[in-house]
């Protein structure tokens, strides 16, 4: 007969539930088996990436690291070095996620802060950074690290005096601090304060005498201050000691400037194509299907030179237009892309010419930000070759009697005409002025006179202003107006911004135009306008001259010191007035 089996009881039902406590106990711990196997592996791959790291070889030490992230998803070192991998390459909008991922597995890791701080600064995120340096400066109190960069960073906001505070506070804590004195100097040199910075950088190279950075930016304060031969032998002792590939292309960019600053224009010509590195800070990728011009004979080729950088820059390197354009000859065809503001200009100047507009635009992919440059006229006739206009100058100015002293381009005459009868019934002489640049951010300030400064020379006896200065004038017109008691005229109807054309027509009417170093004073000087520059120091442009060779008839006004307006405005003023007498 068959029984009843029994009901579980409380002790029953305990010996099943420890059965199953020792089941998930075993899968736990073959669990510990698999990830200690999975990060065993993982480490393996990843001592891999760092000694490929040290040997210099990032990509490679970046495909080491992933696969440690592959072998192991919760090893936080591994997606600590391919974040690092991925930001020395260029990969910043991955570099952040991929930091941001090792803080998720490992939120104590101090360096992780200081990482995501600096990939968030490259990215602009100024106030992401500057929490990032907050936390790591709260987590390692005695680390320099993030002092030095919340100092920088909010020198970057524009909060000069807080990031000197923050900087002055870490070095009397910590004074054998090389990068601190540095980072103290590149705030003063940063907001017109070069001549202090020199002590400061000076002292870092003192404390640090490997530290390349600070032999770079000692350079930097040199050329603030017109002292250019110090800062070439500063620069070629950075070079001497950079190991960081990004920092040496930065220190080689430096160098070609000052340089052709110093007039030593062949080899400064030819060092300057460092910036067309892929890896320079300010690269451009131009979507152009043909072989880069390396010199080669042009005759009978077509040939493309693209306008580069600002557009004061693009017309001075147009001084080579015309030598491109003979070298091509009658059965060749020179094509020239430029703004599409001064399309007309260059057309009507180079008549065989074929000239263009490029189309900027800026492409956001996990990769980071690319700034491209599209050609799209040549879309049905690909040039032979092409170049950047900046590359042409080490064929063909291998020297300063290589620069011809020549306009190159040709307003419209009729509108000259125009100008001309408009003017003349203003009384004197007719003197256009432009004091700033339009882009006026924190950095670019320091490089320009403020119209307050302009008093003694708008005072000028015999001289009728015209304004030329592009962008919102009005207000600083009005405060000048009213404060020195003068009249600067407009001419009406004319967009000094978008109408290059005519610009540089009524340029061309006037007796003599006073600028700073902008677009309206290289557009003047490059239809043969007589153009007195007024500029914060010894720039580099001037080729070591007191005038800038690329034109015609300039000349060049600058203080001993940098930014002193007050000391070289009388002079302006005195030499303005002997032109209004003669």
């Amino acid at each position: 007969m068959a029984k009843a089996l029994p009901q579980p009881t409380l002790n029953m039902r305990a010996g099943v539930d420890a059965r199953l406590e020792a089941i998930d106990k075993l899968e736990a711990l073959v669990n510990e088996v698999v990830k200690e196997k999975a990060r065993h592996r993982s480490n393996v791959f990843l001592k891999r990436s760092i000694r490929t790291w040290r040997k210099g070889d990032v990509v490679r030490s970046g495909q080491w690291a992933l696969k440690a992230t592959e072998a192991d998803p919760d090893n936080s070192k591994a997606f600590h070095v391919l974040a690092m991998a991925l930001e020395r390459m260029g990969h910043l909008h991955k570099a952040l996620v991929t930091y941001e991922r090792a803080f998720e597995l490992d939120p104590r890791d101090p360096e992780l802060l200081i990482n995501l701080g600096l990939t968030a600064w490259n990215l602009k995120l100024t106030d992401g950074a500057a929490k990032m340096f907050q936390l790591y400066i709260a987590s390692c109190p005695d680390s320099p690290l993030g002092y030095n960069n919340l100092g920088s960073v909010q020198s970057d906001m524009g909060e000069v005096d807080v990031a000197i505070e923050t900087l002055r506070a870490a070095l009397y804590r910590m004074p054998e601090e090389a990068m601190l004195w540095n980072s103290l100097a590149t705030v003063l040199a940063e907001n017109s304060r070069a001549q202090e910075s020199v002590i400061f950088y000076e002292e870092a190279a003192r404390l640090a005498p490997g530290f390349a950075r600070a032999y770079h930016n000692l350079g930097y304060a040199y050329l603030h201050l017109s002292q250019m031969d110090k800062a070439l032998i500063a620069y070629d002792r950075a070079l001497e000691l950079v190991i960081d590939p990004a920092e040496r292309i930065e220190t080689r960019h430096s160098r070609s400037i000052c340089l052709i600053g110093l007039g030593q224009v062949e080899e400064g010509f030819r060092e300057y194509e460092i910036r067309n590195n892929e890896r320079f800070r300010c690269y451009f990728h131009h979507m152009i299907n043909a072989p880069k011009w390396q010199g080669e004979d042009v005759r009978g080729k077509k040939l493309l030179l693209v306008g580069e950088q600002g557009l004061g820059d693009e017309i001075m390197f147009s001084n080579i237009l015309p030598d491109a354009y003979e070298a091509v000859g009658e059965t060749g065809k020179l094509q020239i892309c430029v703004d599409p503001r001064m399309i007309p200009l260059y057309q009507r100047s180079f008549p065989r010419a074929e000239v263009g507009g490029y189309d900027d635009r800026t492409l956001i992919d996990d990769n980071g930000n690319k700034a491209l440059r599209l050609v799209p006229f040549l879309k049905d006739n690909l040039p032979d070759y092409w170049a950047p206009m900046g590359t042409a100058l080490q064929y063909y100015r291998k020297s300063l009697d290589a620069f011809p002293h020549k306009p190159f381009l040709f307003p419209d005459d009729k509108r000259v005409a125009a100008f001309k009868e408009k003017l003349a019934a203003l009384p004197g002489k007719k003197v256009g002025i432009c004091w700033r640049s339009m882009l006026m951010t924190g950095k670019r300030a320091k490089y320009f006179s403020p119209i307050d400064a302009w008093g003694d020379l708008l005072k000028t006896p015999g001289i009728t202003f015209v304004n030329l200065q592009y962008g919102d004038s009005a207000p600083d017109i009005a405060r000048a107006e009213g404060k020195f008691g003068v009249k600067i005229h407009s001419m009406e109807g004319l967009d000094l911004k978008d109408d290059i054309d005519g610009t540089a027509a009524l340029c061309r009417a006037l007796d003599l135009v006073v600028s700073a170093p902008t677009a309206a004073a290289h557009t003047a000087a490059s239809v043969g306008a007589e153009v007195w520059y007024l500029s914060v120091g010894l720039g580099w442009p001037q080729l070591g001259t007191a005038e800038y060779p690329w034109y015609a008839n300039t000349r060049v006004y600058w203080p001993e010191k940098f930014g002193d307006w007050d000391a070289i405005m009388p002079r302006f003023a005195s030499d303005l007035a002997a032109f209004a007498a003669s």
